[in-house]
């Protein structure tokens, strides 16, 4: 996949790789990437989600996997810690501090049942 940032002569492109393996029922076994910007080589990860926007169909699409590694306690950590982030960028993209702390809200309620379980 091919990043390119602007049209800018000061611009750069950040290549990002990602490789799934599948296993013969087409389940993810192995999830590795590597990017220019990163430490060099491949790295491991049991879980990934990745969205796009299409601005001119103005509809989201995501790629959510999971290898048979990851534990449902690691899910649990995994989305809660993605929950906060996306707070975060909504509010850097948006500016919009009272829409994100509501969304940090429900991150925090949602850790809160997952620990009562």
């Amino acid at each position: 996949m091919r990043e390119t940032i602007t049209m800018d002569p000061k611009s750069r492109t950040s290549l990002i790789n990602i490789e799934v393996s599948l296993d013969e029922k087409n389940i993810p076994s192995r999830i590795e990437w590597e990017a220019t910007d990163a430490e060099p080589g491949k790295h491991s990860a049991t879980a990934m989600l990745l969205a796009f926007w299409d601005q001119k169909s103005q509809n989201g699409l995501s790629i959510d996997l999971w290898t048979k590694d990851m534990t449902v306690p690691e899910m649990n950590i995994f989305l809660y810690q993605t929950l906060l982030s996306l707070s975060d960028t909504f509010e850097r993209s948006t500016k919009d501090k009272a829409l994100s702390e509501e969304m940090k809200k429900f991150a925090n309620t949602f850790w809160e049942k997952v620990k009562q379980q």
